[in-house]
């Protein structure tokens, strides 16, 4: 089964939502900034199904980190689900738009975000 990237500025939501993902058999890399997240997915870039991707982050954030994703050569194609606390009219669109494949809204529904997970995963 493939792993599951998150990448997430803040600790407290890397470890509810790999506590969560754990409990449900799967496998999760972390990463506090975008950049660490790049590394792991260059790193990891055969093993990595999905990626959850904060979109506010200081440095580099979820936007400018997609825009890398979908520039690279083997790691162009791998899912990105935008996971942010910006829940305002227009933010998913922006989401998709730069990139994300979908937008799921802090806090985070354990259930909207499996049939997204389940989706991609298959």
């Amino acid at each position: 089964m493939k792993s599951i990237l998150i990448i997430d500025d803040d600790p407290r939501n890397i470890f509810a939502l790999k506590a969560v993902l754990k409990a449900k058999g799967f496998t999760c890399l972390t990463a506090t900034t975008a950049e660490e997240g790049l590394d792991l997915l260059y790193a990891h870039s055969t093993e990595v199904g999905i990626i959850l991707m904060d979109m506010m982050m200081p440095d580099m954030d979820g936007y400018e980190a997609i825009s890398v994703i979908r520039l690279g050569d083997n790691i162009s194609q791998v899912p990105i689900v935008a996971v942010t606390a910006q829940a305002m009219v227009g933010d998913r669109e922006k989401c998709l738009e730069a990139g994300a494949n979908a937008y799921i809204s802090k806090p985070v529904n354990v259930d909207s975000l499996m049939l997204i997970i389940d989706e991609y995963l298959k």
